[in-house]
């Protein structure tokens, strides 16, 4: 009854929460062509969901045990995970025990860091039976994978459902926005996620934006959507507008090594957040690649002492929460455990340890994270990455803001908004630029954002860390 009972808590974890959350159901059976065909390899797997008969059962049981081979193991896994027949999952287990030589028992994690760390073993009969048991929870999972082998450029045994349907966490699309001076449900030491746009200024606060993830607007004439994965705490502000091709992103309902990914309303391709790029389906190998903004993560106080003409959301989302302070993923912001494992766990910084992500321009799998903590104690701090120098100004609230700085060298930060030079020339910080106050020389940002450690280690393939 193991694997029901991890159905049942992330049920009631999301109920909490307010999410839309959806089990298999066996009533949209119909919808799977498993009748009256000759079976193969996954489909035996499939009677563990669509049919009460033991006879059935124990039928499909012998032919996954006479027919066994390596790519059955995410099969026997996954159905051991969703289906609601304890008995027939318990035999399942049993076999997959004596098959691997593992005693993991109802151990997930464990069982999905044995298959995840030996290279895939997985056929394309894997695209549709994920295709197919996800369609039972809702029918629009089916088309994530359906008839997508050849539109992958990932492990699909590293995809794993986050427990809700497709926007079941509800973007915030056109979200009303007001002043600063008329926001009095905020707390000065209250968390928000601040951005310019052509001058157009916003502040999004952590408390609101947990419960949605995303929001989608027109900021400074520009289309973008901010995309809040609270697993691996990014907040990304990408541009929508593409080559022409306008993207409507929402929430998959899915995660790649515990990141958001996102889907567009047109392909249903699924993105990753990390990259702002299709990994499945057809819009894969198209030369997408959102383009991002910088968000910094700071206080509502010093947001707008620095901004006082800011937009901030209004608590009239249109939906029913509790926005309080630190209530939507208390427990998960509590603690370093991690709600979805991957594949490899660096222990040089916490799992949850925030850093500084800059990215790299020429090798899309390349970043730099510097820890927010080595920041608070170095103000100014230099560096190069694609062969040109950057400085990030650390503020009072513990804000970063990154700028090319080229040879400039600066010496004193006040921690507000004015730097110095190595030539007691006076800049001042501006939320897209630096300038020279004198000769009002401009050194554009460096967009960057922040994380949790384990999300950005897991998500790139070359990571230096900064610490």
């Amino acid at each position: 009854m193991k694997n029901t009972l991890i159905i049942t808590i992330i049920f009631i974890f999301h109920f909490q929460i307010g999410y839309t959350y959806s089990t298999p159901n066996i009533e949209h059976s119909n919808e799977i062509e498993h009748t009256k065909v000759i079976k193969t390899g996954y489909r035996y797997f499939l009677d563990f969901f669509i049919s009460k008969s033991p006879y059935v059962l124990q039928s499909s049981l012998k032919q996954i045990e006479y027919t066994w081979n390596e790519s059955y193991e995410i099969l026997a896994l996954e159905t051991i995970y969703f289906s609601k027949n304890s008995e027939a999952v318990y035999n399942l287990l049993q076999l997959l025990e004596e098959k691997t030589g593992k005693h993991f028992k109802f151990d997930f994690d464990k069982w999905y860091d044995y298959i995840w760390n030996k290279p895939a073993a997985y056929d394309e009969d894997y695209y549709k039976f994920k295709a197919e048991i996800h369609g039972l929870i809702d029918l629009k999972f089916y088309n994530y994978f359906s008839k997508r082998e050849q539109e992958s450029i990932i492990r699909l045994d590293e995809v794993r459902w986050g427990g809700v349907v497709q926007d079941g966490i509800p973007p915030l699309r056109n979200p009303k926005m007001i002043d600063a001076s008329v926001a009095d449900y905020l707390e000065d030491s209250n968390i928000v996620f601040g951005i310019e746009v052509n001058g157009d200024v916003r502040a999004y606060p952590k408390r609101i934006l947990a419960w949605h993830e995303m929001f989608t607007d027109v900021v400074g004439n520009t289309p973008v959507a901010g995309v809040y994965c609270t697993l691996c705490g990014t907040v990304i502000l990408y541009k929508t507008l593409h080559q022409g091709n306008q993207y409507q992103l929402g929430t998959s309902g899915f995660l790649y090594r515990s990141n958001k990914m996102m889907y567009d309303k047109k392909t249903q391709s699924l993105w990753s957040t990390s990259l702002g790029k299709p990994i499945i389906g057809p819009l894969v190998g198209k030369n997408i690649k959102l383009d991002y903004l910088s968000i910094v993560t700071t206080t509502w106080k010093e947001w707008k002492t620095k901004h006082p003409n800011t937009k901030v959301l209004s608590l009239n989302t249109g939906h029913k929460r509790n926005y309080g302070e630190g209530i939507a993923y208390n427990k998960y912001f509590s603690t370093d455990e991690l709600m979805f494992t991957v594949p490899k766990v660096d222990r040089k910084l916490n799992n949850k340890d925030e850093v500084l992500v800059v990215r790299s321009k020429k090798n899309e799998h390349k970043v730099i994270a510097i820890s927010s903590n080595f920041l608070k104690s170095n103000t100014i701090y230099k560096n190069t990455i694609d062969n040109q120098k950057f400085t990030v100004f650390t503020d009072q609230s513990g804000a970063h803001r990154v700028f090319y700085s080229s040879e400039i060298n600066f010496t004193t930060y006040n921690g507000k908004s004015t730097a110095i030079d190595n030539n007691n020339n006076e800049w001042r910080i501006i939320e897209n630029a630096i300038i020279q106050v004198e000769t009002q020389e401009k050194l554009p940002r460096l967009h960057t954002y922040n994380a949790f450690w384990f999300g950005i280690q897991a998500a790139f393939k070359e990571v230096e860390l900064i610490k």
